[in-house]
């Protein structure tokens, strides 16, 4: 007999089945027994038996609410029916009766909830409570959600609805639903909003330069729809749109010359003139001049009449051929003279101490591996000096005049006697040398200063200017300068106030501007300048390109780094922190990078300083973020020490990317109890612009004020983060005092001449030279040099030279200078030595 519940206060019915005929039922309620006497009959309450042949009754009983708590109370109870004939007693099984019941009130209800995109979702409920316990189910827009149905929902058993992953098609109205047999509730709805954050989408490329002549701007944009903001989502942070300068070469159209003046009378009696397409040539797309450029007239009257020649043309040609006797007379004359000049120098220098000086015969045997004794020459130099005053321009190859060397005023001219050659000079010297300089247009940019220049006067022995802890340098190498020629030149660190350099689109500046002149000085062989650089040199990242300025003030590239040309006037080795760059014309110089992709980055120096002492209850805390090269290091540490400042921390280096977001900086951890920042934002930000684009200072710098409560704290310990937003950081931990850092010391002497100021000594090297220049069938030869020493990359410059070995050696000098590892290059040579036993062997004579 199945259990049976009811909630209402009337009746519930008992049914009991199988009575067989004849038989007494009793319905027993526990104690109370109610007997019915049953016959057989087929009323309206019988029904058909299951089984052929045997009557069935069905038999109910209603009993009341009230009459079950009057005698039982609001205790469970259960029925029972018992049927007895004269075959025996059957009972059937127990019948519970309670009470069915269902709660108005939800134990909790689900919430309206906002979630992103692919989000999860969690609807909690807890239905009320009822006996029979309810049933629940979940609601969305009154649809019923059958998990079956939709494998991205599930319910708990907690009766909490799960949306694994958000959709847009899950934003709706969420109700939950309880019921049993007595009622059926309904919880408050729950509105979801499923919302997206918008994206931007890619840049679009830049317009075209709004001025068709001269500067003007360039755009681009882009949209916040990838994707574009839904349901309350955020709009895109940053700028939708940029712009930046751009300059379009005018076009000039080609203007004719002045006729030339009529040429005399031909055989065939006509006569012509001509004019060029020169004033101005036509450049950046300009019109060609218009008309022939020759004009040709026959000869009229007296003009065409040609005789045979008489006695007064006979006395002209034997004048001629006098004066041309004459003028070859002298030419020889003046040969001779020079001849005789230029070996009395030269056997000057021989008779000074350059090839004996410290120099002991040596015999190098090539299968000893330890040769570093090869190059440890170092003879001392004496010699005449002349100076150098000439044009200021760069020499051009032309067919046009060239400018003239002559002795100037710098220095007396050449005597009788012999002159020490200045190794270097004194400041007030140098500053000397920078007033007369001033005089010229070109040169009214220097520095007045001489802690950013470096000067000497070289002859062909060559020599090195340095300036001291800059990292720049100008190499010299022997024959650089023609024998005979003293020069006065100079090496300057401009700072980029004083100096305006053009940038356009995405373009940086890498490196320091730097000149090196007088710029028309004659040269030989190329020299060498070294500079830092700050950016992270990557072909896919980088355009890199060497920009010059001419006599005119305009800056050109002159070398675009990666398509060097062996022919070309200028070329470069670019390394990882410096570059080295060979160039026959001196002038001014600087590096720049233009970014291919967001990942080209350029390397940032982060730098924390304060002062040494606090006088009064605020502190400040100043932040410097400059090019990661010696020359910016040095002019800060300068400018903290006229300051009174010290280095509070050890620095560090962050790569700046391309990517347009600012540079932020924060400080936190500040003990709350002792100090205040009177900082009122959360941190401080340096636009994109002011440090990708240089901007008028080379470095930038941020300052956090705190304030201490009282005068007795003396200790402070905090944490400075900075970082490019959506890009690389660095954090100064449990920032403390730490002591200055002084830059490298790179020795005090700006300006070395002849033979001190390389790490080869001359006659060894002059004996490397001779040596590997001629090809070798066994590779004892330049090319196998260059290879050890990893410089195998600029085989073709080099070959394109009249001595590979000597470029192979300046390049060598210019990178390893002071600190230059001698026994490597040493090693390499004797390696060399090892297949040709008769290379680099100095016999006695020879020293």
């Amino acid at each position: 007999m199945p259990i049976t519940q009811f909630s209402s206060p009337s009746y519930s019915v008992l049914p009991c089945h199988r009575i067989e005929p004849e038989a007494q039922l009793v319905l027993s309620l526990t104690s109370m027994v109610l007997w019915i006497t049953w016959a057989p009959s087929h009323g309206p309450h019988s029904a058909s038996p299951p089984y052929p042949g045997l009557p069935m009754m069905e038999v109910r009983i209603n009993i009341s609410r009230q009459q079950v708590e009057k005698v039982f109370g609001l205790e469970e109870y259960w029925c029972q029916c018992v049927a007895w004939s004269s075959s025996g007693t059957t009972k059937s099984q127990k019948a519970y009766v309670r009470i069915a019941y269902l709660r108005k009130n939800f134990e909790q209800e689900p919430l309206a909830k906002e979630v992103s995109l692919e989000q999860g979702i969690i609807l909690p409920c807890r239905p009320p409570e009822g006996i029979p316990p309810a049933e629940v189910e979940w609601l969305r827009n009154e649809d019923l959600v059958d998990p079956s149905l939709d494998p991205n929902v599930y319910v708990t058993r907690e009766h909490s609805l799960v949306v694994r992953q958000a959709r847009l098609a899950d934003t709706a109205n969420y109700t939950c639903v309880a019921k049993n047999i007595v009622a059926r509730r309904r919880s408050s709805s729950a509105a979801v909003t499923v919302y997206v954050n918008g994206g931007w989408s890619t840049w679009t490329e830049w317009s075209a330069c709004s001025a068709t002549c001269g500067r003007g701007w360039q755009k681009r944009s882009r949209s916040c729809t990838n994707p574009a903001p839904l349901n309350g989502g955020s709009f895109c942070e940053g700028q939708s749109g940029q712009k930046t300068a751009c300059a379009t070469l005018c076009p000039v159209d080609g203007g004719w010359t002045e006729w030339s003046k009529w040429s005399a009378c031909a055989l065939d009696c006509t006569r012509w003139r001509s004019r060029e397409c020169s004033e101005p040539p036509p450049r950046n797309g300009g019109e060609e001049c218009q008309g022939a450029d020759l004009d040709t007239r026959n000869c009229t009257s007296d003009l065409c009449i040609h005789t045979a020649s008489g006695p007064e043309d006979v006395a002209l040609y034997v004048g001629l051929i006098a004066v041309a006797v004459c003028l070859v007379l002298l030419l020889l004359v003046l040969i001779l003279v020079y001849c005789r000049k230029k070996e009395g120098l030269d056997s000057d220098v021989a008779d000074s101490s350059i090839l004996t000086s410290g120099f002991q015969p040596v015999s190098i045997k090539p299968t000893k591996a330890d040769n570093s004794h090869l190059l440890t020459i170092q003879p001392d130099l004496s010699t005449t000096t002349t100076t150098y005053q000439g044009t200021l321009c760069p020499r051009q190859e032309s067919s046009g005049p060239k400018f003239q060397l002559t002795n100037g005023h710098l220095l007396s001219p050449l005597g009788s006697g012999r002159h020490t050659l200045h190794h270097s000079s004194p400041a007030s010297e140098a500053e000397d040398f920078v007033a007369r300089l001033s005089t010229q247009n070109y040169f009214r940019s220097l520095p007045r200063g001489a802690s950013n220049m470096a000067y000497g006067t070289f002859n062909f022995l060559g020599g090195r200017l340095m300036i001291p802890n800059t990292g720049i340098s100008l190499l010299i190498p022997p024959d650089a300068i023609p024998r005979g020629k003293i020069y006065e030149i100079y090496l300057t660190l401009h700072k980029q106030e004083d100096v305006r350099l053009p940038l356009a689109g995405c373009q940086t500046l890498l490196s320091p501007i730097i000149s090196c002149g007088p710029p028309g000085v004659l040269l030989t062989r190329p020299v060498i300048l070294s500079m830092d650089h700050c950016g992270e040199p990557s072909p896919e990242n980088w355009s890199l390109r060497l920009k010059k300025q001419s006599c005119e003030g305009t800056w050109e590239d002159v070398l675009h780094l990666g398509e060097e040309s062996p022919a070309h006037l200028y070329y470069c080795q670019l390394e990882a922190r410096a570059c080295h760059v060979f160039t026959e014309q001196l002038g001014r110089f600087a590096l720049v990078g233009e970014a291919l992709s967001s990942a080209a980055a350029k390397r940032l120096k982060l730098l924390l300083f304060a002062p040494t002492a606090c006088t009064s209850l605020e502190y400040t805390i100043r932040v410097y973020c400059l090019h990661d090269t010696h020359d910016a290091l040095k002019e800060v540490i300068q400018l903290e020490k006229q300051m009174g400042g010290q280095l509070i921390e050890e620095p560090r280096v962050l790569h700046f990317k391309d990517s347009y977001h600012n540079l932020r900086l924060s400080i936190h951890d500040v003990p709350s109890s002792l100090w205040k920042s009177k900082l009122l934002v959360s941190y401080q930000e340096i636009p994109f612009y002011h440090i990708w684009n240089g901007g008028a200072q080379q470095f930038l710098h941020c300052t956090f004020t705190l304030e201490r409560f009282s005068p007795s704290t003396t200790d402070l310990a905090c944490k400075i983060w900075i970082w490019q937003v959506e890009g690389d950081g660095q954090s100064f931990n449990d920032t403390r005092f730490a002591e200055l850092l002084a830059p490298d010391n790179e020795g005090g002497v700006p300006a070395l001449v002849g033979p001190s100021a390389f790490k080869i000594p001359f006659l060894i090297r002059q004996k490397i030279i001779s040596s590997l220049d001629p090809p070798c069938g066994r590779g004892a030869d330049w090319r196998t040099l260059a290879q050890k020493l990893h410089l195998d990359s600029h085989l073709g410059f080099f070959a394109s030279k009249p001595s590979p070995t000597a470029m192979i050696l300046n390049l060598w000098e210019a990178r390893h200078f002071p600190h230059g590892n001698l026994s490597q290059l040493a090693a390499a040579v004797a390696d060399l030595g090892k297949q040709d036993t008769a290379l680099f062997m100095v016999s006695e004579a020879e020293c």
